[in-house]
């Protein structure tokens, strides 16, 4: 239980590093893209369900190897096959992300990946989580919060 505690915190520590990856739409509620990028999983799912399968890796030949100590006892160990892992596999994935992505293009969206704000930037900005998406522009960045909000900001660039 302690070790799954660590790795949770571990994961957030990660992700306030990450850059965010959202379907944008300016002028649209975050509420509102949250909502409908809900809906256009479950019709991805409904339309793409999950499929999994089982697959198995190439069995792996290990070579005959020869052991000696230290008096020079040798012991000679032939070559064998060793299997290959077993692991599961969701072959619609890559469609039922294809049919989201659709889905939220019909509606508007685009996806967007906004660069983390740089720690200057982050601690200038009031905390104030967007409600509303911005338009973006080439300097726009995103700052992560610990409660899973973010606020998407466009830095003004001093006049030269």
């Amino acid at each position: 239980m302690k070790m799954r505690l660590i790795l949770a915190a571990a994961a957030l520590a990660l992700s306030a590093c990450a850059p965010l990856s959202i379907y944008h739409r300016p002028g649209v509620t975050v509420a509102q893209m949250q909502a409908d990028r809900t809906e256009c999983e479950v019709r991805a799912l409904r339309d793409a369900p999950v499929a999994t399968r089982i697959r198995r890796n190439p069995p792996i030949f290990e070579p005959a190897r020869q052991y000696c100590d230290s008096r020079g006892n040798c012991v000679f160990r032939p070559g064998y096959w060793r299997e290959g892992a077993i692991y599961t596999e969701d072959v619609n994935r890559g469609l039922r992300a294809r049919v989201q992505d659709m889905c939220m293009g019909q509606r508007g969206y685009r996806p967007v990946t906004v660069p983390r704000c740089s720690a200057s930037v982050a601690s200038a900005a009031p905390r104030t989580p967007t409600r509303t998406l911005p338009a973006l522009a080439p300097n726009s960045c995103a700052i992560r919060y610990d409660d899973g909000s973010w606020q998407i900001v466009t830095p003004v660039r001093a006049p030269q």
